[in-house]
């Protein structure tokens, strides 16, 4: 499986002979990372996460195309494209798309303070091998994770939880998402302490420059 990150949490790959984009939201090239995708999965209703205003306009252009989301996103895209192939999903389901085999896990947004409505956020673990979380730090259960997507800064974290989070799930290997509101010195030492406690732990953490690809 070919794995492209983009800015902040979009990350594009590639498999049988198919193109699934996770996350194609505000901060990201969303174009470039849609471009050919058949599907597209949506952690939750955030524009971070979810750029509704690029995302109708690829959808609208590919009809074919097929997207599942919460049911907030869901709701946004059928009221502007009714035809749309969009579906809403919850935690623990499962999906097949032209030959990914699609967990779900989580349910809830993380607490970004009390007074803030908790909505919902699903995790979706590709293959059984890439697990990316959205904007929470559920670890999936019953399965071992091979490749983690790390939120490794946001309004709702903080250090400590990163580390755990990677400490809990215990993939192989590990790369960062929900960086892009962070400036060099403070990405630097969140990506050492994560690269450090995960070698402790087992996992080979690693910081990829938007654009990159790797197989996973």
């Amino acid at each position: 499986m070919k794995l492209t990150k983009y800015t902040h949490s979009c990350v594009r790959l590639e498999d049988h002979n198919t193109v699934l984009v996770l996350d194609p939201g505000g901060f990201s090239e969303v174009e470039e990372a849609l471009e050919g995708a058949q599907h597209i999965l949506i952690t939750h209703v955030h524009p971070d996460h979810f750029d509704e205003e690029k995302v109708l306009a690829f959808l609208k252009k590919n009809p074919e195309v097929t997207l599942h989301a919460p049911a907030a996103v869901v709701d946004t895209v059928k009221k502007a494209l009714p035809d749309a192939a969009a579906t809403a999903v919850t935690a623990d389901g499962q999906l097949e798309l032209s030959g990914f085999t699609i967990k779900t896990f989580g349910g809830q947004h993380a607490v970004i303070h009390p007074l803030l409505p908790v909505i919902d956020n699903v995790g979706y673990l590709i293959d059984d091998n890439l697990f990316h979380p959205g904007d929470s730090f559920v670890v999936p259960h019953g399965i071992e994770v091979k490749t983690l997507l790390v939120p490794i800064h946001a309004p709702w974290n903080k250090i400590s939880e990163v580390i755990d989070f990677i400490i809990a799930v215990r993939a192989q290997k590990a790369f960062q998402i929900h960086d892009s509101l962070l400036a060099e010195n403070g990405r630097n030492m969140i990506v050492g302490h994560a690269t450090n406690f995960g070698k402790k732990y087992g996992t080979e953490f690693e910081y990829l420059p938007a654009g990159t690809s790797v197989d996973i």
